[in-house]
């Protein structure tokens, strides 16, 4: 099969990762863990790049033989990837500095996991779709157990790895019953098979409901939670915030671009699963938080919650849906970002803390920081004018106008009861006498940075959320022309 030069041109963004990849893993090999300094700060620039490339010429169109799509869709959640990738690495060094692990496999991993995500965004065909899939997927159980030495995080790793393929093995059955129902694997011969008939056939749906459990593992959707908490609380602390950005963002892209596009046909059908996934993780993101008391736990289950909102956009099946849902999305990585880089923080005595107690009277040694989460409480707790709260109304119009009354209204109610737990972290900080304060070191700067940086960004979204508008609505309209 020849490949023409507008494929390659397409995919130059992927290339020049992949390329960047390789001969920083040869410079590493050579060089050994003094090169490690080096590499983490090449590879975020490298991710930072690779997201400059995606507008540089801008062009869409299909490559490989419709394998690899690019639009505006997932040219923007590939940026939102990136940037989510690149962050998380420089947040990473002062914490595994600290805990003697900081070697330069780790933003290697973290940059192949975000290349398999960038082909998931991308992907046009069920079977690049799983390559891309586990690209992502194999990199990331490596970097949940990165600190070998640690029982948490080596558990961490294996519930994520023996989990993650029990749900690509549910994945491949469902790929493999569309593809004997519909004759092909490409989304274009899938789409043209349900429109002639073939969505009328009982093994189809089977077959989408278990692609729809994979992905819904993928993204925290529950009844596919189970192992978020404990991952999320096992894995070291640059890992967690990894896991509840761009491995999410990726993988709801994905669904989104899925759904609406060859499985648009049978809206009805799978609009019935998201819904009550939907409904379901906003309820258990809501109430299992209630009672936790490690913040890396509470944000797993707030991450759920979150997914719940999402799906719910998703659900909607409209282009005021899917704009919110890029919307949303956008909102989420720079709230979440913030959040973990201010967990990141939280040291004593060069020993990391993870309580909520420990946040204790913050509001009076670390002021800028403590004012810095409360902005990120309150949006995440969807309180206005702030960025979150746009981003929850947004989701809630397009249900609203899909007529989707009662789920949107249990999503205002789990939205009030999640309030809770985002108001007792600020109550923590500000009326709470502090039993011992949190220091940090030098290492820790670029983490105070992302901390102000992502609360300006939120307070820059609160005040003018409408040029983020305009983004969101040209990514989504692509689905509807």
């Amino acid at each position: 099969m020849f490949i023409g030069l507008e494929s390659w041109t397409l995919a130059r963004p992927e290339i020049f990762l992949a390329a960047a990849i390789g001969l920083l893993l040869v410079y590493g090999v050579l060089r050994g863990e003094a090169a490690t300094p080096f590499i983490s700060v090449v590879t975020s620039l490298a991710l930072l790049a690779t997201a400059v490339l995606l507008f540089m010429p801008y062009q869409e169109g299909t490559a490989f033989a419709s394998l690899f799509v690019v639009d505006r869709l997932t040219v923007t959640m590939k940026v939102l990837v990136l940037v989510g990738a690149a962050v998380t690495i420089l947040m990473s060094r002062g914490y595994f500095e600290n805990a003697k692990a900081w070697r330069f496999e780790y933003p290697l991993l973290v940059a192949l996991a975000t290349l398999g995500m960038m082909l998931m965004i991308s992907s046009n065909d069920l079977m690049s779709l799983y390559v891309g899939l586990e690209l992502q997927s194999l990199a990331l159980y490596v970097v949940a157990a990165f600190q070998r030495d640690t029982v948490r995080s080596t558990e961490a790793g294996v519930k994520y790895f023996v989990l993650g393929s029990v749900a690509s093995g549910m994945l491949l059955f469902g790929a493999s019953l569309i593809y004997g129902f519909c004759g092909g694997t490409a989304f274009v011969q899938i789409s043209q098979a349900l429109l002639g008939g073939k969505g009328a056939e009982i093994g189809v749906i089977v077959g989408l409901v278990f692609v729809v459990a994979g992905l819904a593992f993928k993204i925290s959707a529950v009844p596919f939670h189970m192992w978020t908490p404990d991952v999320y609380e096992g894995a070291p602390t640059p890992v967690t915030a990894l896991f509840a950005v761009s491995p999410k963002i990726a993988a709801l892209s994905l669904t989104v671009s899925m759904l609406m596009g060859p499985f648009k046909p049978l809206f009805l059908q799978w609009q019935q699963i998201i819904l009550m996934a939907s409904i379901l993780s906003m309820a258990l993101g809501a109430f299992a938080a209630l009672r936790q008391q490690n913040i890396k736990r509470l944000m797993a289950y707030s991450s759920i919650g979150n997914v719940g909102y999402v799906l719910l956009g998703l659900a909607s099946g409209n282009e005021k849906g899917i704009e919110s849902v890029v919307f949303y999305l956008s909102i989420y990585l720079v709230m979440t970002l913030g959040v973990f880089a201010v967990i990141l923080l939280m040291q004593r005595r060069n020993v990391m803390v993870e309580g909520v107690d420990d946040l204790a009277g913050l509001g009076k040694t670390h002021p800028m920081l403590a004012f810095a989460m409360m902005l990120f409480m309150f949006s995440l707790a969807g309180i206005p004018p702030l960025a979150g709260f746009w981003g929850k109304l947004y989701i809630f119009i397009a249900a609203l106008e899909a007529r989707l009354f009662m789920p949107a209204v249990l999503g205002v109610l789990a939205s009030v009861v999640a309030s809770y737990y985002y108001l007792r972290i600020v109550k923590v900080m500000y009326f709470d006498e502090p039993t011992d304060a949190l220091d940090y070191g030098s290492g820790f700067a670029v983490n105070r940075l992302v901390a102000f940086a992502a609360a300006i960004l939120v307070a820059v979204f609160s005040l003018m959320p409408q040029p983020l508008s305009l983004i969101a609505a040209a990514a989504a309209k692509g689905l509807f022309q």
